[in-house]
């Protein structure tokens, strides 16, 4: 699923998309503070390097099938083409996401699973420590599947959504439709009416839907963009610390849990 988000954005930007697979060190597999004798140390290594490049070759051969099948292109980036290349890396996720994420205009990943306790640590640390926008993607294989057509954008002035906004705005610029989502705004903050100012300057035509914010906001821009037909919302993420606002459900958390769309996410 993440692939056909990934495809449909560079099909249309002619971009280049990193498909990251990376497997843990052979240091990291061995148990802290006990004495290892060096023929089963030896042993363990073998065997991971093994299993590694087993499940390499699986997961480079799916990849090219779904290049393939995505019309994408498997080769080097190439300039206004829309490119893809598969790409290991030997070491914890979370410092995978760091590495390739600070180079990248936009991070893809996959929603994550409560009922699993799946990807919360990858999308944690795609946002808090990249700096770039992450779109959450949703379930979907679909070859032709449109992202970005018709964009909603939740704002309340803040801090999070103004970067938000600027680091999405490529898509923002290019959608046929944009509605700027807003249930109430930060003291002292641009009003929606400005920031559609802003974008009209910019040649974007967008319209605002005000909402009265009735329990959670984030469930209320789900609502929202559902009810007009979106197929993606860019949003500012974690205002409140990400720990606080998964434990007691905050807008964010819900969002992430919810949506049904993709979601850009900037902290």
């Amino acid at each position: 699923m993440l692939f056909a988000h990934a495809a449909a954005l560079a099909k249309r930007f002619g971009a280049h998309v990193k498909v990251v697979h990376c497997h843990p060190a052979t240091e990291d597999l061995m148990p802290k503070g006990v004495v290892i004798p060096s023929f089963l140390r030896k042993q363990i290594e073998e065997a991971s390097e093994t299993s590694a490049h087993s499940e390499e070759d699986f997961l480079h051969g799916k990849f090219a099938a779904d290049a393939v099948k995505h019309g994408i292109s498997e080769q080097a980036p190439e300039l206004g083409k829309a490119t893809a290349k598969f790409y290991e890396y030997t070491g914890r996720q979370v410092e995978a996401v760091r590495h390739y994420g600070r180079l990248s205009d936009l991070i893809c990943v996959a929603k994550p699973s409560p009922s699993e306790n799946l990807g919360f640590n990858t999308l944690k640390e795609a946002l808090f420590t990249s700096g770039r926008p992450v779109m959450i993607c949703t379930a979907s294989e679909d070859a032709g599947l449109e992202i970005g057509r018709n964009v909603a954008i939740g704002w309340n002035g803040s801090l999070e959504a103004a970067r938000a906004a600027a680091l999405a705005m490529p898509l923002i610029e290019s959608a046929d439709k944009v509605t700027i989502l807003t249930g109430g705004r930060s003291n002292h903050s641009a009003s929606p009416e400005e920031f559609r100012d802003y974008l009209a300057a910019r040649g974007v035509t967008a319209e605002v839907a005000a909402f009265e914010v009735q329990g959670n906001a984030g469930r209320q821009l789900l609502e929202k963009s559902e009810a007009i037909g979106a197929d993606l919302l860019v949003m500012g993420a974690y205002h409140e610390s990400y720990e606080r606002e998964s434990l007691l459900g905050g807008n964010s958390a819900v969002v992430v849990e919810e949506a049904k769309i993709p979601v850009v996410m900037v902290h």
